[in-house]
């Protein structure tokens, strides 16, 4: 369960073969964050609620982020704010940016409750969700495909408008993040 937890985590943080991605970091238009806001700083972990097993450990500082295993050792790297880690705010979520070649990939964190974060992506990973979502997508706006080797590029160029919309049509989805006392 605990390798399911960190599967599930890990891939909403970073990206996979198949994803959708931006022209320019979202939302367009508005000023990136110099530093995290301290709201959203501290140690957070996954939690299952069905065996209520917690997974590795995500630490959210100032100046960006990184992993901890179960025997508090650093793992999985950093990111740091800087041209290819971009973080906005916006209508109440968090819209972190990772610079991929000339894509943007896009996670959302929204701050549910004190001490619980939401952390959300598109997730096409299944085949048949894949083509049903990007089916859905290509009504609203054009989606341009991207091969490169091995990864499959889904890009959207959306107005904040159209974003904000998105996520509130549920086509944003993923896992919470509980803050450890």
């Amino acid at each position: 369960m605990r390798l399911l937890l960190l599967i599930t985590f890990w891939s909403l943080l970073l990206y996979s073969c198949k994803e959708v991605t931006f022209q320019e970091a979202q939302p367009i238009g508005m000023a990136p964050l110099t530093e995290i806001p301290t709201s959203l700083r501290g140690t957070y972990q996954t939690y299952d609620k069905q065996t209520g097993e917690t997974g590795d450990t995500l630490i959210i500082e100032s100046w960006g982020y990184h992993f901890k295993d179960k025997e508090d050792q650093d793992w999985l790297g950093r990111g740091k704010l800087s041209d290819s880690l971009v973080v906005k705010f916006y209508e109440n979520y968090y819209f972190i940016n990772f610079k991929d070649n000339n894509q943007w990939v896009l996670r959302l964190v929204k701050q549910k409750s004190p001490g619980v974060l939401e952390f959300m992506s598109i997730d096409i990973q299944d085949d048949s969700k894949r083509r049903e979502m990007l089916r859905k997508l290509s009504r609203k706006m054009p989606v341009k495909e991207i091969q490169r080797e091995d990864e499959t590029f889904y890009q959207i160029n959306p107005t904040p408008a159209q974003l904000i919309t998105l996520i509130k049509e549920g086509y944003f989805t993923g896992v919470e993040l509980r803050k450890m006392e």
